[in-house]
């Protein structure tokens, strides 16, 4: 906050005290007329015509005794002109009628005191008593004021610091800020500056007084630069904005300045975290303490939060002053009423200048939205927010006790500091939403009196309106739920909090919704509050729906589609990539996909290869398998061997279906090419290794793994025993370690249906082969049977074997 008035409001609130217009009693009048003559009420200041106004007809401004600064009709202010005490209604009739050029009675001065000036607390009363005014007390003003320094003080304090406007010096800080900026966020970086702060709350404690000390700083500049354009500050003080400490300067007086004298009083704050930020780095640069540099941060947030236009921040006032409108706010109601067809010939609307009408309408259209949309989504998002601020106050209060025990006076310091500001903005938000509701409540009550239909109605609006709050309020399981560190926090997922998604929706990453995930059985499942990572089948789209069938009886049943799941299909391998990928959509029978491929790697070419195997089911008393081997030798120096293994098995609309990956992977570094014994052994050895792939259906789910790693073993003994070096040279290694060590890797999912294993067909039909091109050996047959085995999912172990782990899952069906 920086200024304590936002724009001279159009009029104030009605006097309260008894010499209101309706409450007077029968014996005492509030007419002008009789023993006292007209007067000013004590502490009202005639400011005259406001300057650089984006009004047609510039108004007048009046301060009154309680700061509020009014703008008035010229009329009026003729009237307050001539109310000096020593004319009565004529002289003041003569006056006005001199200076507006109208003529203008002592009837109609008196009309115009008694239900204007009077009501405003512009005059004294008749009896020559002070009025008693209420202040306007808008939803987004300053409360609880409380004054630290007064007006004569701080225009002795802030009197120095007005040279440093010196157009030179603000152009050489501007300079320096803007490279500090770009310095420390796009160069330097936070990183350590966040480590060194946290690491020692002394420093912690050191960033918060500096901030808090700069925004008081910043008053100091709204109060300079008013100096430096010649008007005079009032009081600096400290109060609370919607809750949340803020420090503000009484700088009312600019409004007698023109536009750029005005429009520098509101950047001199902005101007004075320029100065800040620029100290800091001084700072920083003779001692080396990084964490000063989130000093620097903080200023370039309360830079970049003052300049929101939306709310009184520094931006709202900069935006008032350039446009000469000082009541933006107030020009809400009007600007949106003047946009209907059917009222553009009305004089509100052609109040302002074009030019400045065409801003406050932009404003308008901007501001409304946003402030209603921000106050739905505040009302909507209460509940999580009190959760999430209750479970933030309960682990800081947890940290707060162990400090005690702990004797860390520092760390009780910060702690406290960090409940204080967990607990202040949700009181913040607790308060707008009570004060809302009250002011609508309260507001449709008046603006009815003596209308009962219409109150019946409004009164029912209010009361649908409480049934929707309590609807969306009330506690669900999930509706007071703290926000967790998965979610995103985005608007739509704000929106889907209080109006869910269909099941059918995509679940995307951080939103709330329904989905199908595989989870080991015997494991402790996933919460709100304890994630964790799951394999979740999403829906890749209306593609993936299956086809229809053909609705004739008499033709053949439609086939099934090619591709069923929801997920998107496994990409065809690249290069020396190996990949088996077995996929069934047949109801009662086995699908099976072998890859068995050999790789060689010389000349030091990069090894970057990928051994897959992927099982996915989408029938019923069906079967998937894959099983995917790969060797590969690397011979010679290579710089890079990044080596990927990789299994999945799914099902999907399954009902007692089994689908079984394993992807199983070797390499191994060798000084130079294999002598002559040594290949044609491997070559034996990879022949047999072929053929027990070809009838690799033959072999029990069980035994696959433990046979593969029996053939890595033999391989491994065959390229150390090879003599292609001298004694002295090192044995070959496996992948980038210096010892053997295979990446087999796994993945099975077991029947969906409970206590049912299928059996296995004694006539499983023939395989086919694939040749493999020169070097590498590869067997790739896709037979079909109605064979199905138990499940159990293999994981690796240091060594070349593995040890199968079962692993219960759920069907997606």
């Amino acid at each position: 906050m920086t200024q304590t008035q936002g724009g001279p409001p159009a009029q104030a609130g009605p006097p309260s005290s008894s010499a209101g217009l309706s409450q007077d009693p029968p014996d005492r009048t509030i007419t002008t007329a009789g023993a006292h003559l007209p007067a000013l009420a004590d502490g009202v200041q005639l400011l005259g015509p406001a300057e650089g106004s984006g009004y047609r007809e510039p108004p007048s401004l009046v301060r009154r005794g309680d700061g509020q600064t009014l703008q008035l009709t010229r009329l009026l202010y003729l009237v307050l002109e001539g109310a000096d005490g020593t004319r009565d209604l004529d002289a003041i009739a003569r006056h006005v009628s001199d200076g507006s050029g109208r003529l203008v009675s002592a009837d109609n001065v008196r009309t115009l005191m008694d239900s204007q000036l009077l009501p405003m607390g512009l005059l004294r009363l008749a009896d020559g008593s002070q009025p008693e005014v209420r202040k306007s007390n808008p939803l987004l003003g300053l409360r609880f004021r409380y004054i630290v320094s007064d007006p004569e003080r701080t225009r002795r304090i802030t009197a120095p610091f007005a040279a440093l406007f010196h157009p030179l010096l603000v152009v050489a800080v501007t300079a320096a800020f803007l490279a500090a900026c770009w310095w420390v966020l796009m160069v330097k970086g936070l990183g350590s500056a966040t480590h060194e702060a946290f690491e020692q709350p002394a420093l912690l404690l050191l960033i918060l007084a500096v901030t808090i000390l700069s925004a008081g700083f910043h008053e100091f500049g709204h109060a300079a630069a008013a100096r430096k354009g010649g008007a005079t500050p009032g009081a600096m003080g400290a109060g609370l904005y919607l809750l949340w400490p803020a420090f503000f300067t009484d700088v009312t007086d600019s409004y007698r300045l023109g536009r750029g004298g005005r429009i520098r009083t509101d950047l001199g704050g902005l101007y004075f975290n320029a100065i800040v930020a620029v100290a800091i780095m001084g700072l920083w640069w003779a001692t080396g303490f990084d964490a000063l540099l989130l000093v620097v941060v903080t200023q370039i947030l309360q830079m970049v939060r003052q300049l929101i236009p939306l709310v009184k921040y520094d931006g709202y006032h900069i935006l008032a002053d350039a446009t000469g409108v000082p009541d933006l706010f107030q020009r809400i109601k009007p600007t949106l009423l003047g946009i209907l067809p059917w009222r553009w010939g009305n004089p509100e609307s052609k109040v302002l200048k074009p030019w400045a009408r065409a801003v406050v309408t932009i404003w308008v259209l901007v501001t409304v939205p946003v402030l209603l949309f921000s106050m739905v989504m505040m009302v909507l998002s209460l509940p999580r927010l009190l959760a999430t601020g209750w479970a933030s106050v309960g682990k800081q209060q947890e940290a707060l006790a162990a400090s005690l025990s702990a004797g860390d006076i520092l760390g009780v310091t910060v702690r406290a500091l960090a409940i204080i500001v967990v607990a202040v903005p949700v009181l913040g938000v607790v308060y707008i939403v009570v004060r809302l509701l009250r002011q609508l409540v309260t507001g449709l009550w008046q603006k009815t009196r003596g209308k009962v239909a219409q109150r019946i109605v409004a009164m029912g609006a209010v009361a649908a309106l409480l049934g929707g709050l309590a609807w969306a309020w009330w506690p669900d399981g999930g509706t007071y739920r703290p926000v967790q560190a998965y979610e995103r926090g985005t608007l739509g997922d704000a929106t889907r909090t209080i109006l869910p998604a269909r099941d059918g929706a995509a679940l995307r990453q951080g939103a709330a919704g329904r989905t199908v995930a595989l989870w080991p059985a015997g494991t402790a499942k996933p919460t709100r509050d304890n994630p964790q990572l799951s394999m979740v089948l999403v829906p890749a789209g209306a593609s993936a729906a299956p086809a229809a069938g053909g609705g004739s009886d008499a033709g053949p049943a439609a086939a099934a589609p090619s591709w069923v799941f929801p997920f998107d299909r496994p990409a065809a391998p690249e290069g020396d990539g190996n990949q088996a990928l077995a996929v069934n959509t047949t109801d009662g029978s086995v699908q099976y996909s072998v890859a068995f491929a050999l790789v060689w790697a010389e000349d030091g070419q990069p090894v970057t290869t990928t051994n897959e195997a992927y099982a996915y089911a989408n029938c019923s008393a069906c079967a998937a398998v894959a099983v995917g081997f790969q060797v590969v030798l690397v011979v010679g120096q290579t710089d890079v061997i990044v080596p990927q293994n990789l299994s999945a098995a799914a099902n999907y609309n399954c009902l007692d279906c089994l689908t079984y990956a394993l992807a199983s992977q070797l390499v191994l570094t060798l000084d130079g090419p294999l002598d002559g014994d040594s290949k044609h052994q491997l070559e034996a050895l990879w022949a047999q290794i072929a053929e027990y792939g070809r009838n690799i259906r033959d072999v029990p789910l069980s035994d696959i793994q433990a046979t593969l790693n029996g053939y890595k073993e033999q391989i491994t003994a065959i390229v150390k025993g090879a003599s292609v070096t001298s004694a002295s040279t090192p044995p070959p290694s496996v992948s980038a370690d210096p010892s053997p060590a295979p990446t087999p890797s796994a993945a099975v999912v077991e029947p969906s249906g409970p206590g049912t294993v299928p059996a296995r067909d004694p006539n499983p039909a023939p395989t086919s082969g694939a040749t493999a091109p020169t070097g590498q050996y590869t067997e790739s047959p896709q037979p079909t049977s109605s064979v199905a085995y138990p499940t159990q999912a293999p994981t690796p172990d240091s060594g070349y074997g593995s040890t199968p782990v079962p692993v219960p899952t759920s069907s997606a069906g």
